[in-house]
């Protein structure tokens, strides 16, 4: 009777799983279906699933009018640099907060965490100003500054979760054997660390791919990544849903291929230290 339990409980859990895991699938694979529609079936009441003819006129227009070949590198150079930028800074920050703490490690932290509440609206203006002053408005450089500040509180936090898990026995051992910070650092605190460390990149490479507020009003044209390229379709005359799903399409699919490929990585990274 137990045996019978478990089973039944197990099929319930796989079903309820697959079926959360379809509803959460479900607008990507809405999107993607419509941008193989024309214009004139992407607005039919009610839609048509599977049964309409297929094209892939959008994709052909999307990439004559807009140049996703443009927009791609700029999204791969500023989501790429900003991580490794933010991990330059947090490795060490959050070493330095995880095994030499201080009174105020605390407080630095909350402050930290605390820049993250702040709307991004309340600060447009004097950053616009400043980047402009700089010469940094519509730039990869200007653009890879602002998003690894804004992500930066929660590469540290993360960092600094992962850091604690580590026994601080490990590290006293190798200052005993004459390591310096610099090779504590690179040989013995990255590589315990590099579950949690994976996951932190991945994850700020996906928040900053997706960022919006700040590409759309501190870039427009040289340095536009792909989330100005997918509000390029969104006109006063209305929008082009058809086109508009092909474009997000496009911008979706390498962030997506990345989390498919590396989410193994990312769950165990975010499970680091949960068991010790």
């Amino acid at each position: 009777m137990a045996r019978r339990v478990a089973v039944a409980h197990t099929v319930t859990a796989t079903v309820a799983a697959w079926i959360v895991g379809f509803v959460i699938f479900f607008p990507i694979l809405w999107m993607a279906i419509t941008s193989f529609k024309t214009e004139l079936e992407a607005f039919n009441t009610p839609p048509s699933f599977l049964l309409f003819q297929w094209t892939t006129e959008n994709y052909a227009t999307v990439q004559e009018r807009s140049n996703y070949l443009h927009h791609a590198p700029n999204s791969i150079i500023i989501a790429g640099g900003s991580t490794l930028v933010a991990m330059v800074i947090a490795i060490p920050a959050a070493w330095s907060m995880a095994f030499v703490p201080s009174r105020r490690t605390r407080d630095i932290l909350l402050w930290i965490l605390s820049t993250k509440m702040m709307p991004a609206v309340g600060v447009l203006v004097p950053i616009y100003l400043i980047f402009r002053d700089l010469a940094l408005l519509d730039s990869r450089i200007g653009l890879l500054c602002i998003l690894c500040l804004s992500n930066l509180p929660i590469v540290v936090w993360m960092l600094f979760t992962y850091f604690k898990e580590i026994p601080k026995d490990i590290l006293e051992a190798s200052r005993m054997d004459g390591a310096t910070i610099g090779r504590e650092l690179v040989y013995v605190l990255t590589p315990m660390a590099v579950p949690g460390i994976a996951s932190t990149i991945l994850l700020n490479v996906i928040l900053a791919w997706n960022e919006a507020f700040w590409t759309l009003n501190l870039s427009t044209s040289e340095a536009a990544p792909l989330t100005v390229f997918i509000a390029s379709y969104s006109s006063p005359e209305g929008l082009f849903w058809a086109k508009l799903s092909a474009a997000s399409t496009l911008a979706i699919a390498p962030i997506l291929v990345l989390g498919w490929f590396t989410q193994r990585q990312l769950v165990r990274g975010l499970t680091f230290g949960a068991v010790k």
